[in-house]
């Protein structure tokens, strides 16, 4: 009764905290966990006529169909060697311009530069590969000139298999490196700006400053990034796979978003393709507890 009653006076004397944090917390409770709800058509045989309920159990019967068809490694594979090609390069790429535009002396050039790695972000997915399809057109694309000019011949890039992962990558560092770098130049705001005063005096470099002041400096923030980025690590952009995608390199393109997406959207099989994204959330939930608890046992710094 009593821890009752404090906690009332406690809400009472700071309701306006609370009235400000009741919005996101009822987001998140409408739309992200009563829907979860949802997920037992992965275990159900689900019809719509019949409803979730009304739907008989199957158990694990979908996820025993995916694991046991014949593409299964083949889409498994496809979407760890993209996440895991966008990790080692995507990632660290961010980290490298924050550095970089962080030792630009003169803000004019500095922000200039900034603005334009950073306007990129705001071209939309459908956009950037239609700009993609134009410069690698095997006619007409500014690309194939090159080639053609230098005495090679032209590459069919969207027609090739081979040619999927190195698009994919290089459109997600040019699109969103801009964006991801603004997180660490906030947290390079961060240092102390006497750190690299004293550093000046006793005649470090700048190679010598950024490594031993900016480096454990946005240490934590990157660790962060990190293990954020190691949680969502098979849920890759599907609208960018989906639209690089052609009949000709499927065999590299198919990953876990755009089947769900052909099962349950084109052939409505919903309980299969809810099993499958099931599993692909299940994936990201364990790497991402165990990447977690890995970095709190280095360093401390986790984010739970």
């Amino acid at each position: 009764m009593l821890t009752a009653r404090r906690a009332a006076k406690r809400i009472a004397a700071n309701w306006e905290l609370y009235a400000l944090i009741s919005f996101p917390v009822a987001y998140f409770f409408i739309f992200r966990y009563i829907p979860m709800y949802g997920v037992t058509i992965a275990f159900k045989d689900f019809t719509p006529a019949l409803g979730i309920w009304g739907s008989p159990w199957v158990g694990f019967e979908h996820f025993r169909t995916f694991f046991e068809s014949y593409n299964f490694e083949q889409i498994l594979r496809n979407t760890v060697i993209l996440s895991g090609l966008l990790l080692l390069i995507a990632f660290p790429i961010p980290i490298l311009a924050a550095l970089m535009l962080n030792q630009v002396a003169q803000q004019k050039l500095k922000r200039f530069i900034q603005t334009s790695i950073y306007a990129p972000y705001f071209i939309s997915t459908v956009v950037l590969i239609g700009m993609v399809y134009v410069f690698l057109s095997p006619n007409s694309g500014i690309v194939n000139h090159l080639i053609v000019a230098l005495g090679g011949e032209p590459v069919l890039f969207m027609a090739k298999a081979e040619w999927f992962r190195p698009i994919y990558v290089f459109t997600e560092v040019w699109q969103n490196t801009g964006f991801a770098s603004i997180i660490y130049l906030a947290a390079l705001a961060g240092i102390d700006p006497h750190l690299h005063e004293a550093a000046v005096v006793d005649g470090a470099s700048k190679w010598q400053r950024v490594r031993h002041i900016d480096l454990p400096g946005i240490a934590p923030t990157v660790l962060i990034m990190f293990i954020l980025a190691i949680g969502s690590l098979m849920n890759i952009g599907f609208e960018k796979a989906f639209l690089m995608q052609t009949d000709v390199n499927v065999d590299a393109s198919e990953i876990i978003p755009t089947y769900v997406y052909k099962i349950g959207i084109q052939r409505a099989q919903y309980s299969f393709s809810a099993a499958i994204g099931l599993f692909n959330a299940v994936i990201n939930l364990i790497l991402l507890v165990m990447v977690n608890q890995a970095v709190k046992k280095m360093n401390g710094n986790s984010l739970f």
